[in-house]
């Protein structure tokens, strides 16, 4: 099983299950809005190519499309804008600014321009703190029936569930032949 079959399997098969009718149904609205949308609204053209940058590397076009052709930078930007309050807003934006932070410390330019290797190399990084975060959050925090604990003030975790959601939320998703059910299976 390659990372986008177990991205799948656990968004698509395991999460949207047990969604809400009317959380899916504000996620779907949510994305007929961006058919609407004009220019973001929130970021800036540096901090959209940063989250264009993060959501592709996360989710890269393969057989089948990528973060970018869902849509993903405008569905953020519309979360920000919509949906998020300040403070989220905030540690969100906070967390793009320490993205390009870090590569240009290490690498001497904007994520948005590094490498796929240098990206990579970025996310694990992000990786690492949000593990950590996750681990203080249960040992910090008594999680509903036994759930874990969700870093929220993490901002790899919020771009995370952000490409992920507007990914697997997209039309053009939606469409691909891998996503399809298939009655015969």
């Amino acid at each position: 099983m390659d990372r986008r079959e177990a991205l799948q399997l656990l968004m698509g098969g395991a999460a949207l299950q047990f969604a809400s009718p009317s959380l899916f149904a504000s996620l779907r609205t949510a994305r007929i809005l961006l058919d609407t949308q004009a220019p973001p609204r929130t970021l800036n053209p540096q901090q959209n190519a940063t989250v264009t940058a993060l959501a592709e590397t996360i989710l890269p076009k393969t057989d089948t499309v990528g973060a970018t052709e869902a849509g993903a930078s405008q569905f953020v930007d519309l979360i920000l804008t919509e949906w998020y309050n300040e403070n989220e807003r905030t540690i969100f934006l906070n967390g793009l600014a320490d993205v390009n932070a870090r590569t240009q410390s290490a690498f001497g330019k904007k994520f948005a321009d590094c490498s796929a290797d240098q990206r990579g190399k970025i996310l694990m990084e992000l990786g690492e703190q949000l593990t950590k975060d996750a681990q203080a959050a249960r040992s910090s925090a008594s999680g509903y029936r036994g759930s874990p604990a969700k870093p929220n003030k993490n901002f790899y975790y919020m771009m995370r569930d952000l490409t992920l959601t507007s990914y697997y939320t997209s039309e053009v998703v939606s469409q691909q032949p891998a996503f399809q059910v298939n009655p015969d299976r």
